[in-house]
């Protein structure tokens, strides 16, 4: 029987993490992308774990929409490959970290996107990561790297 609230949402929610992330894990194989092995278990935590800023998309919200839970997949595999364990304090003990590995995760979910030819998903993603470079949490050696990441999709996306 679970013992928290946080466990029973979890027990309602492990089959449908599973098979999001199985299916994302096949569509970054496909794209040449080499994706660490991710537990539903550590998915949830990551994502339902402490943030300095309090996230307003919830679990649900990421596990409605491909693109959300490909970039997650990204962004807990680069942590992966870097040695970091990932539970519900991840974000809060490795926050340089996580920054890097979410550029590199924007970076997979809008190649997918433009793949698809969903403009509209890049163009509204795009204006998030505008909002990004006002992040207090942001380390100030990382916003060249999210002023770069805008300009090249941006640049991009009127080219498709």
């Amino acid at each position: 029987m679970p013992s928290s609230r946080a466990d029973a949402d979890y027990s309602l929610l492990r089959n449908r993490i599973r098979l999001e992330l199985r299916k994302a894990a096949e569509t970054l194989r496909n794209m040449g992308y080499r994706v660490e092995r991710i537990s539903s278990k550590e998915l949830y935590d990551y994502l339902t774990g402490e943030t300095p800023t309090g996230d307003k998309i919830t679990i649900h919200d990421i596990l409605s929409d491909e693109y959300l839970v490909l970039h997650e997949a990204v962004e807990i595999s680069e942590l992966k490959k870097k040695g970091v364990s990932i539970n519900k304090h991840t974000v809060m003990r490795c926050l340089r970290r996580v920054y890097e590995a979410h550029y590199t995760a924007t970076e997979h979910e809008f190649n997918h996107a433009l793949s698809k030819k969903d403009f509209n998903w890049v163009k509204l993603r795009l204006a998030h990561a505008r909002g990004w470079l006002d992040d207090p949490y942001l380390p100030k050696e990382l916003i060249k790297r999210c002023e770069s990441l805008i300009r090249e999709y941006s640049k991009r996306l009127v080219v498709e």
